[in-house]
């Protein structure tokens, strides 16, 4: 039985949550059937929130305390990639502050790309990190619409502290088309339902679930959870039956966050991780132009490898709203008048980015070695006792405890969700940084509140296509949790 596998799992899923009840009332007008599928709330991106900014929290939270400096290749899998030229893996690496030294595999273009590249890096053998991170658009008035979501999932592969190895695997290519999304395209296209659900889902998953269970030497009764996403949900349920599995289907996250395309399965396989005990065995299925089924065995060592946040952590965090113009403006459906404010150029000097990207992505301040004040950015010289800034220690800001000091809540200046807050962040371990306050209920922000960094767009160069990423504060999960925006 092989030594590696999953040794640590984390997941994301934003914050915004939009009642299905506003998609649905939206287009009563002339979809009224869409009030069938009006239950429970669907999860979307803020503006600054895309596939890197949610592949970089999922990815924190997977590695939580521990040390990087074992991996040796990170993996990320999208449908919905910033560019179609520019490796996500850099842009997550950076503000990881992994090893410069990784091997690196980007991939997508099918909604299996999730499981795809787990079981790739799983099958590799070697220690890294792989995130699947998506946000599938569906088109306005469109089932895809009502249920869609976003998310994404992280998983630290190693040899040590295995809590979960892989002990079968099948797989099934086929050029089945389902769907489709043209280079350039918005939305995808989507064939007839019943055809995909039986011609599909209902012949190429058990294709692939058979062939696992057959190399890991099992019988589906020998298995506890089964993860099986789908873009139509009706098919999942065709498919259980068809392979006769009676135990525990893992939740599909409909409710509270919508099927998140690439991602989709592997959040619903962190979701199993969460509950799972020593021994059990998940079989994870993965439809898109063919199909992937994987099945791992859980070990004692689950129960160091859960989360802090996790799927269930992210979900509690919502911040509901009943805005669907909120929602198609954050998603870019919509173009509204900003006014003259929004006009200015955002273009930025790439050599500028990367020189100080080692200050920016990972959020290192530097520590002065006369006297120990911290400062961000790092300047020449402390602003403090004056000795040269080369006498500096980097001093991480990710994932140090913080609280506002003084806020702004600015209606005047242009931006994306207003209003604009801004204001000075106390950092526990005495730095002070002015910065963008982000994810803030109706009621505000007050001085003292808990704050945690998150990974988002400072600002979009509309004109050339270019986003510059930067870290902002948001109130910690106990202090904005199920608010509404």
């Amino acid at each position: 039985m092989s030594d590696f596998g999953i040794v640590s799992f984390g997941a994301y899923v934003p914050r915004y949550r939009l009642d299905r009840q506003a998609i649905a009332a939206a287009h009563k007008w002339m979809a009224p059937s869409l009030r069938g599928l009006a239950k429970g709330a669907r999860a979307f991106c803020a503006w600054d929130e895309d596939s890197v900014t949610m592949a970089v929290e999922a990815a924190r939270d997977a590695l939580g305390g521990r040390g990087a400096a074992g991996l040796k290749v990170i993996g990320m899998a999208t449908t919905r990639p910033v560019y179609a030229d520019l490796p996500a893996t850099a842009l997550v690496a950076g503000a990881l502050d992994l090893p410069r030294g990784l091997r690196s595999v980007d991939s997508g273009y099918s909604q299996r790309a999730g499981m795809s590249g787990l079981l790739a890096m799983l099958k590799g053998g070697e220690a890294g990190l792989f995130v699947a991170s998506d946000a599938p658009l569906g088109k306005p008035a469109s089932t895809q619409e009502m249920t869609f979501g976003a998310g994404a999932a992280a998983f630290v592969l190693g040899s040590e502290n295995v809590a979960a190895r892989l002990i079968g695997a099948g797989s099934v290519i086929d050029n089945f088309v389902d769907h489709y999304r043209q280079e350039g395209a918005a939305y995808d296209y989507h064939w007839e339902e019943r055809w995909v659900r039986d011609e599909g889902y209902g012949k190429l998953v058990p294709e692939a679930a058979r062939a696992a269970l057959a190399e890991a030497g099992l019988a589906i009764g020998d298995i506890q959870h089964l993860v099986m996403p789908a873009m139509l949900r009706v098919a999942a349920g065709d498919v259980v039956r068809k392979l006769g599995f009676a135990g525990n289907v893992v939740d599909d996250l409909q409710a509270d966050c919508g099927y998140a395309g690439a991602a989709a399965a592997p959040l619903m396989l962190a979701r199993a991780l969460e509950s799972a005990g020593p021994g059990d065995r998940i079989l994870v299925l993965s439809f898109g132009q063919g199909a992937d089924a994987l099945v791992l065995e859980v070990t004692d060592a689950i129960v160091k490898a859960r989360p802090a946040r996790g799927v269930s952590g992210s979900l509690a965090q919502a911040l509901m709203t009943d805005s669907y113009l909120r929602y198609l403006s954050f998603t870019d459906q919509v173009e509204l008048e900003w006014g003259m404010r929004s006009e200015k150029s955002a273009k930025t000097a790439m050599s500028e980015v990367w020189r100080s990207g080692g200050q920016i992505e990972p959020f290192h301040a530097g520590q002065c070695g006369t006297c120990g004040t911290i400062q961000f950015p790092q300047l020449q010289y402390c602003v403090n006792c004056h000795a040269p800034g080369s006498g500096f220690a980097p001093v991480s800001l990710r994932d140090a405890p913080a609280k506002v000091m003084t806020q702004t809540a600015d209606s005047l200046s242009y931006h994306p969700s207003p209003p604009l807050y801004v204001g000075f962040v106390q950092f526990a371990n005495g730095a002070r940084v002015q910065m963008e306050m982000v994810d803030i209920g109706p009621d505000g922000i007050e001085p003292g509140t808990e704050l945690e960094m998150v990974f988002r767009v400072k600002e979009k160069d509309r004109q050339r296509g270019y986003s510059r990423y930067f870290w902002k504060a948001a109130p910690t999960v106990s202090g904005n949790a199920n608010k509404k925006a």
